[in-house]
């Protein structure tokens, strides 16, 4: 089991950052991702494999004017 963002998702062998974003269906294309505390780079979040009791926070980077 992780927590994304505070919620609770159930955990699979071999998940990546980007599993997690498609099964949340984020859309927004600026994202900022952390596993426990440490940034991801946008470039792996094909391969930045998520451990089993991760904590994952995904954030929408939004700016205005």
């Amino acid at each position: 089991m992780i927590t994304i963002n505070g919620e609770k998702m159930e955990w699979k062998a071999k998940m990546t950052v980007q599993d997690i974003i498609s099964e949340k269906r984020y859309v927004f294309p600026l994202l900022a991702v952390w596993i426990d505390g440490t940034s991801v780079a946008r470039d792996n979040f094909g391969t930045a494999e998520v451990p089993d009791d991760a904590s994952v926070q995904v954030i929408h980077m939004i700016s205005g004017g």
